[in-house]
């Protein structure tokens, strides 16, 4: 949702050949005229574009399609299946060395290197508990509580330290305190992890049964008020990714995280009725690919083609689903100023020209652009579609100069 090129000088033709409809690679796009101020860009799409597009699973639910409908399309040759267990999610926003809950009801402290669980005491007065590493050796965590006098020492019953790091527990949802001063609440145990052994630093991890943690990720992927059937399949597709994210960590303190570059997930914050029947509704439920839980990767809007996702069962193929009258980014236009591109890119001088070279001959313009090359008045550079997209915050890597 950043801003693509704007304005281009109305040249269609520079040079014969320079500009031809559609094809799939040597796509020379318009030439910029120097004094014009921005460059425009009309595209398709906003995200990668592999595996199931989530506008596209809300188009085929307002057709009539079933979630397992939607799944076999979006990942042709996959399977259902179930999967049980918990899942390590790391909380990228608990960036300090401790970590930090609020008291309730029932919240225990269990030390790691024997399980012995311990109930923390409850008082008017504590406003917090934390377990941060010991001073010395930091192979051991100390237990603190805080109240209106600072941070205090608890002693662990026959033990004083906990001998190895140590998690929050408790039959609800735990508050976690951020850095920042806020609190989200998260299901499930609420580790301080140390990310090597002996290591002075301690993340926070959320460790939860797995369909617990997909309550937490689906009305932050997709949006709580779609139709049933589109929600399931978000679900299913949102476990089975963390599924083959867990099976390829299994031996990390955590497996997957909660942000865009894993699966966006804000814990019970983020729970909604519609969402957690869609849960309730596909509970355990996977895609299989010969077994395996599948990559089931997914994007807002996949503008009417998928794209190739490095899997057979993530091919590039028509999306007849995803071009519906609500989604507002199946096309979209934008513009980038000259200034921002000639930033970019120093050495190339004053910008004079995008050349489109290859393109991955898919739908609309010969598809998404796998290489382009910017020309100015000092040189040129080569990139990939992908880094001109992330550069100027495009929403695909789909489009072309207008």
């Amino acid at each position: 949702m950043r801003r693509p090129v704007g304005c281009l000088a109305a040249v269609l033709l520079l040079a014969a050949g320079l500009v031809v409809a559609a094809p799939a690679v040597g796509v020379d796009e318009r030439s910029h005229e120097s004094r014009a101020p921005s460059i425009k860009l009309r595209g398709h799409g906003y995200g990668h574009g592999h595996g199931m597009s989530q506008y596209g699973a809300q188009g085929a639910a307002l057709q009539g399609k079933s979630y397992k409908q939607i799944l076999s399309f979006y990942y042709p040759g996959t399977k259902m299946g179930s999967i049980k267990g918990r899942i390590k999610v790391l909380i990228t926003a608990d960036s300090d060395h401790d970590t930090v809950v609020k008291p309730r009801p029932g919240l225990q402290v269990r030390d790691r290197a024997d399980g012995r669980a311990f109930d923390l005491p409850r008082s008017s007065g504590i406003d917090r508990w934390r377990i941060k590493p010991a001073k010395g050796d930091r192979s051991v965590s100390v237990v603190q509580f805080h109240n209106s006098r600072g941070w205090h020492r608890w002693r662990i019953p026959g033990r004083g330290e906990l001998r190895s790091s140590g998690q929050f527990e408790a039959p609800g949802p735990i508050g976690l305190v951020l850095p920042s001063g806020s609190t989200m609440r998260y299901r499930g145990v609420l580790r301080a992890a140390y990310p090597s052994g002996g290591s002075s630093d301690r993340d926070t991890v959320n460790v939860l049964p797995i369909n617990r943690y997909v309550r937490g990720v689906i009305a932050d992927e997709m949006p709580a008020s779609w139709a049933a059937a589109a929600l399931r399949s978000q679900a299913v597709a949102a476990r089975t990714y963390a599924a083959f994210i867990r099976r390829s960590r299994l031996g990390s303190y955590y497996q997957i995280c909660d942000t865009t570059s894993c699966q966006v997930y804000n814990g019970v914050s983020a729970e909604t009725d519609s969402t957690d029947s869609a849960v309730r509704k596909t509970a355990g439920q996977v895609r299989l690919w010969r077994g395996n839980p599948a990559f089931t990767q997914f994007s807002a809007s996949s503008g009417g083609w998928t794209a190739y996702g490095g899997k057979r069962y993530l091919p590039a193929q028509r999306d007849p689903y995803d071009g519906w009258s609500g989604n507002s980014v199946h096309t979209w236009t934008t513009s980038i100023s000259v200034s921002r591109i000639e930033s970019a890119y120093p050495s190339i001088g004053r910008i004079r020209r995008i050349r489109v070279v290859d393109r991955d001959g898919h739908g609309q313009w010969g598809g998404r652009v796998e290489r382009l090359r910017v020309v100015g008045s000092a040189g040129k550079v080569t990139v990939s579609g992908d880094d001109f997209r992330w550069a100027f915050g495009l929403r695909s890597n789909w489009f072309k100069v207008v």
